[in-house]
């Protein structure tokens, strides 16, 4: 009986902070999670992890389902149909609000069609090789391209693409682009060679953990966690970084209380180490960054801005 007072007791402190919080909003109705991501992998397990633990602390009911493909697009898309009241929400990339909208001019979708609810995890990406191989170091890839070597690299969005052309163009190196679905999809390229080099947004912690493949460059502003030595990738020419974070997102025009409901449920999840969410961030994805409001507004902003830069730079 002691036992189980302590353990009620506990259960009564963990839920105390979501139950203030759903006194102001609850959902009209089971609520949908839309994810922009292939089932299995690290997005989808970390949406639904989310997803789950929300459940539990606030007694809500959401429903994962797959929203895949045209680099985020199809979420949006479908998203947009949905009612602003909370009961439909998404998991994407800011870049698909940023970048490809802004690529996408015939889509009819504007940022301003979408609201913005919270961060998960910054991108924790490099430009990725296996070790030991012909490329697994920025040097290498120099001076196989000056011998005639073709240099094979991956990229999963239309933003990597381009930043791969905008990277090659400035550092004097004729790279043969290959497009590809996500950065599994590179690093399995990369283990049966047929591409030499790519971009992974935080895949790439495991295998080079292991050993079995090399960050050549990181491709954010910060050293990456597994390779805090790497040159970025402006040091190497380029004028862009390839930053980005994983991101909630709702349709546009969302009830203010619902919208902060939302976020801080997502944050108090990713902000308890214990949760099965928060430790496979932390594993794989560098982390929880868990950006909310106004700020992740100003944020939004700046990505649109610099997506704007990046476009005009291709297109000259």
């Amino acid at each position: 009986m002691r036992i189980l007072k302590t353990c009620a007791a506990l259960s009564v402190m963990m839920l105390t902070p979501l139950a203030a919080l759903a006194e102001g909003w609850t959902p009209p109705g089971p609520i949908k999670l839309m994810i922009g991501f292939a089932a299995g992998g690290g997005a989808d397990t970390q949406a639904r992890l989310i997803a789950e633990a929300i459940e539990a602390r606030t007694g809500w009911t959401v429903i994962p389902e797959q929203a895949t493909g045209n680099s985020g697009l199809n979420l949006l898309t479908a998203l947009s149909k949905e009612p602003a009241d909370g009961t439909a929400i998404g998991m994407g990339i800011t870049e698909t609000l940023s970048y490809n909208l802004l690529a996408a001019a015939g889509s009819g979708l504007s940022a301003g069609d979408f609201t913005p609810l919270a961060t998960t995890a910054a991108f924790q990406a490099g430009l990725v090789a296996m070790a030991g191989g012909d490329f697994d170091s920025w040097d290498k890839v120099k001076a196989a391209s000056q011998a005639g070597t073709a240099i094979r690299f991956g990229t999963a969005t239309t933003r990597q693409g381009d930043l791969a052309y905008l990277f090659g163009l400035e550092s004097g190196i004729d790279f043969n682009i290959v497009s590809v679905k996500g950065g599994k999809a590179i690093m399995n390229g990369m283990r049966a060679g047929d591409i030499d080099i790519g971009w992974v947004a935080g895949a790439q912690a495991k295998p080079v953990t292991q050993g079995e493949m090399v960050n050549i460059a990181t491709a954010i502003a910060t050293p990456l966690r597994e390779s805090p030595d790497a040159p970025s990738i402006v040091d190497l020419g380029s004028k862009y970084y390839l930053d980005g974070y994983f991101m909630f997102l709702a349709p546009g025009n969302m009830d203010p209380a619902a919208r902060e409901a939302i976020g801080a449920a997502i944050a108090d999840v990713l902000n308890d180490p214990e949760t099965d969410a928060a430790k496979l961030v932390t594993k794989g994805f560098g982390g929880p960054t868990v950006i909310t409001g106004a700020e992740l507004d100003a944020l939004m902003a700046t990505a649109v801005e610099e997506s704007q830069g990046l476009l005009q730079a291709v297109s000259e």
